[in-house]
């Protein structure tokens, strides 16, 4: 059978549908819906405007505010920590289907320059010791100090046995306090059905593989590889073989077609999907639909890199820059930075996208989305340090 032909305008809104960027941002907000519905939110520390996870939420439902996220994780329990292709928030549920991530990672990071002096499994256990007694601690309770050169991602002795048991699920983040982490015993965090559930290797490939193609609704094996990062390219190739698939073919920006597959009800998916919101969005650098930048270049032509570890003299755009996406296309790139103790969001630089004409009317929509940004934020104005456009 011929492979079902999908071309490039309904590929980009399947994609922006599926990730939850279609419709209007606004209405009854559901927290936990929009992560379960995204499988994973990545978190990360950088605040130049808003951190990326609770920017990513926001993006979806504009409702949303920044301590709604941290109520679900040390209250409801119904979200935990580990990670994919970073640190991020996963639905509780997943639970079960991470238990061989659990061991994956922990026998990769021993190999890791910066845990080759890790403490061994006797101050392990007084670390957990410690906890089990005082309750969830962060790595500010402990005093051991970096030794020698303190070169990128080093790290102090207590906080390299702190995340590789974090990382072997022994300790679960517990709650973050202004996002420094608090560490638990996993059995003080996780509840009982979910942590002792147990699934095969092979059931949880499965589930792993299946539940990255429905939320990238059409992807090549390296894209269902990538989405979790917690499967193999074996793994991930002998589970397409067994699985019932329909082979697609996509077509992209550049008019090339990419052979990808698609789950068995691809059609009623395009079938049902609607025209996106010509609203304008301020998405985050870290948003799913950014992240695999490779997609995101052969769907929507928008090439775009992150700058934030290239030195400031040798930026192309700057240091977090935010991509604009109106409709199915993106139409802009924004630097901005917010200044809280001044009350400001500022815009220190914006580039329109080649071959997008930038209309008075389009500028009224990004600055209508700055006003509201600077609301979520909690600034009382938007400040352009260079000229407006339009």
């Amino acid at each position: 059978m011929a492979a079902l032909r999908i071309g490039n305008r309904d590929a980009r809104r399947l994609w922006l549908h599926t990730q939850g960027l279609s419709a209007t941002p606004t209405g009854q907000l559901d927290v936990l819906g929009i992560i379960r519905r995204l499988g994973l939110v990545q978190l990360d520390s950088i605040r130049a405007v808003s951190r990326a996870h609770h920017h990513i939420l926001w993006s979806r439902n504009q409702n949303y505010r920044e301590p709604m996220l941290n109520r679900l994780l040390a209250r409801d329990r119904s979200i935990f920590e580990h990670f994919t292709h970073d640190a991020s928030v996963l639905p509780m549920e997943f639970y079960p289907m991470w238990t061989r991530q659990f061991r994956r990672l922990s026998a990769r990071i021993e190999g890791f320059a910066n845990f080759r002096t890790m403490p061994g499994p006797s101050e392990r256990d007084a670390i957990k010791a410690r906890i089990a007694q005082e309750g969830a601690l962060s790595t500010k309770a402990f005093e051991t100090r970096i030794e020698g050169a303190r070169e990128m991602w080093a790290r102090p002795p207590h906080k390299r046995a702190l995340d590789y048991m974090w990382y072997a699920g022994e300790l679960s983040t517990c709650h973050r306090v202004n996002f420094t982490k608090f560490y638990d015993l996993s059995e003080r965090v996780i509840p009982d059905h979910h942590r002792q559930a147990e699934m095969t290797d092979e059931a949880q490939v499965a589930w792993l593989c299946e539940n990255a193609l429905d939320r990238l609704s059409v992807g090549t094996p390296g894209e269902i590889m990538r989405f979790w990062e917690a499967t193999t390219p074996k793994e991930v190739r002998g589970w397409i073989d067994q699985a019932e698939l329909v082979g697609v073919e996509i077509e992209g920006a550049d008019k090339s077609w990419t052979k990808a597959f698609a789950p068995a009800d691809i059609e009623t998916r395009l079938a049902t999907v609607d025209a996106p919101t010509s609203r304008l969005r301020i998405l985050n650098p870290f948003d799913p639909v950014i992240r695999d930048r490779d997609r995101l270049k052969r769907l929507f032509g928008f090439d775009y890199r992150i700058e934030i570890f290239v030195p400031a003299a040798k930026r192309r755009w700057g240091y977090y820059v935010f991509p604009l996406l109106e409709g199915d296309r993106f139409v802009g790139r924004l630097d901005a930075k917010a200044d809280r103790s001044a009350g400001v969001l500022n815009i220190l630089n914006f580039w329109p996208e080649e071959q997008v004409k930038w209309t008075g009317a389009r500028a009224a929509k990004l600055y209508a989305e700055l006003d509201r940004l600077a609301r979520f934020i909690g600034v009382e104005r938007v400040v352009w340090v260079i000229s407006p456009p339009g």
